[in-house]
């Protein structure tokens, strides 16, 4: 038991060394690449691509370099007790069984978002558990040491007089059987199990070639002894070892796993095949929205054949999801390429694509139109872009001419008053506000849109977006003959309203039935009287046709010309 304690003890722990990717400091672009192991100096590049390029290209200079991995190696993913893929056992349950098996390898494992590179001497099971691990090299396996014929053995050892066997197999009268036969009276020698240095090896465990390691081995036996054995004793017979039975690997798609027994298998290998063919098209560098649209119908089909096999809720839902996802894809590539949902003519290439886009773009105007703190159609267009500005986390920049390009009469007051009003705060003065550059921006804050714990904020767009709504805004506030005309604030607020409460065909209001006056008069912040003054300023510049103004709704149609501006209502 001393030697094979010993023997144990001796076995060395598999190599583990990280490759970290780290900000340098708060604010800053560059970022730090640092090795964990100790020959390996850290370095700083100017961006996060440059260093994520140089952390791998260290990590793949480190496998180049280094050894191959060890067969004699204890599993380093065990010595730290699998702690990164098995789960503790909470007070109410019970511990996760894990057994490590399987050659060494050499994995690289890593976290999802590229931040760091982890390699590990392992087995090869707890590679497997690990949902980022690659392997890069597997141990050759290990050499067993050669096994000694028993009988031969035995026999060389029994060549003394008195130790020899007869041909037979039965030892002379006053003779000694060899080890592993046992002597009857009158009868052949019986076979007994010797053990052998050679045993079962496992990754987590020492290599059994220890001396004194002992594991019982059948010693071999005469075709003779055999067949006496065979008759006396059916249970003495050898099984013929049994072939592991292999399953075929199972196919996972949208996170869920396809069963082996799922019938038909015509649908176990759709849906097998489909897992497949979306996870290459994530690995596409460039989208293909045609591709995608047949991928999503594919799975709706598949998965409503799924649900109707198992009667599962949950697939019959994700395949509505997967029907809705491949409408929303084949719309996105038809207005890409210029054509009509329906292939009758052309489609407008608008500025915000997605029906999703349209009702935020409907919500920020909604959201200025009671929350704005200042009387009067400019302090409007004012607070509509600079909500547009900080709508994602109440923080922004702004420069001078963001400002000086609005029609405002007095932009340094009206600035001013939004300071004083506590709606508006800047970090430095208004004057220098209206004198930054956009090498020298002015950091602006809007404490009403900072989201905190209690309350996340009124949008719920997230930061890819808002950039391009404050976009749409500025080119509708901005439009070439809007500017050329120098129309006035309460002008370009009637742009955006209409903008936004048009249908796909640029017909105002919802089904061509017109706006309501009073919401358009309480909108620009000028009386329902003073509106038809408005409805010309947009009509002679060529942004309304057949407009007309009845005491209660306007009616009319936005021109082809501004139509990509257009926010279609749903």
């Amino acid at each position: 038991m001393g030697v094979e304690a010993h023997a144990t003890n001796e076995r060395v722990t598999g190599r583990r060394w990280t490759v970290r990717l780290d900000p340098v400091g708060r604010g800053r672009a560059d970022v730090r690449v640092s090795c964990s192991r100790p020959a390996c100096a850290a370095q700083v590049l100017p961006s996060a691509a440059a260093g994520r390029t140089a952390a791998i290209g260290h990590l793949k200079a480190h496998l180049r370099a280094g050894p191959a991995p060890r067969p004699s190696a204890q599993c380093a993913c065990r010595a730290e007790e699998c702690h990164t893929h098995i789960r503790p056992a909470g007070p109410r349950e019970r511990p996760v069984p894990w057994r490590c098996g399987g050659a060494v390898v050499l994995a690289v494992v890593t976290d999802r978002e590229g931040r760091w590179w982890q390699v590990m001497e392992c087995c090869s099971r707890c590679a497997a558990a690990h949902p980022t691990a690659k392997v890069v090299a597997t141990a050759p396996a290990a050499e067993a040491p050669a096994r000694s014929d028993g009988f031969r053995a035995d026999a060389a050892a029994s060549a003394t007089p008195g130790g020899t066997v007869t041909p037979g197999g039965t030892a002379p009268p006053g003779g000694t059987a060899p080890p592993g036969r046992t002597r009857t009276p009158g009868g052949p020698a019986v076979t007994t199990p010797t053990f052998s240095a050679a045993g079962p090896h496992f990754s987590h465990s020492a290599t059994a070639t220890a001396a004194g390691t002992a594991v019982p081995q059948q010693a071999s036996a005469p075709p003779s002894a055999a067949r006496s054995d065979h008759r006396s004793d059916p249970r003495a017979a050898p099984r013929s070892a049994r072939q592991p039975r292999r399953r075929p690997p199972r196919g996972r798609i949208a996170q869920r796993l396809v069963p082996h027994d799922l019938r038909p298998v015509a649908l176990r290998d759709e849906l097998t095949e489909l897992g497949e063919l979306f996870r290459a098209y994530q690995a596409r560098t460039e989208p293909d929205l045609a591709m995608l649209a047949d991928l999503h119908a594919r799975k709706a089909e598949a998965f409503h054949a799924w649900a109707e096999a198992t009667a599962d809720t949950g697939l019959r839902l994700d395949a509505r999801r997967a029907e809705q996802a491949a409408a929303t894809a084949r719309l996105q590539h038809l207005h890409r390429i210029g054509q009509a949902p329906d292939g009758e003519g052309p489609a407008v290439a608008r500025l915000l694509t997605a029906p999703a886009q349209w009702n935020h773009a409907r919500s920020v105007l909604a959201h200025v139109a009671e929350t704005a703190p200042l009387p009067g159609a400019e302090a409007r267009l004012l607070v509509v872009m600079v909500t547009l500005r900080t709508a994602q986390a109440g923080v922004g920049n702004l420069v001078g001419q963001d400002i000086k390009g609005l029609p405002l009469s007095d932009p340094e007051q009206l600035v001013g008053q939004l300071v004083e009003s506590g709606w508006l705060g800047i970090s430095g003065t208004v004057e220098e506000l209206i004198a930054s550059r956009p090498e020298n921006p002015t950091r602006i804050t809007v404490p009403s849109l900072t989201p905190d714990e209690d309350d996340p904020g009124p949008f719920t767009f997230g930061r890819k977006l808002r950039p391009k709504l404050s976009g749409w805004a500025q080119r509708v506030v901005g439009e070439k003959k809007l500017r050329k005309g120098k129309t006035e604030a309460d002008v370009r607020l009637l742009a955006l309203a209409l903008a936004t409460g048009s249908d796909g065909e640029g017909r105002l209001g919802p089904g061509g039935e017109g706006i309501g006056v009073d919401t358009l008069s309480s909108w620009c912040a000028v009386v329902p009287g003073d509106l038809p003054a408005l409805v010309d300023r947009l009509t002679a510049a060529d942004w309304l046709a057949e407009a007309d103004v009845t005491g209660t709704l306007l009616t009319g149609r936005l021109t082809e010309r501004v139509l990509p501006l257009g926010c279609p209502l749903t």
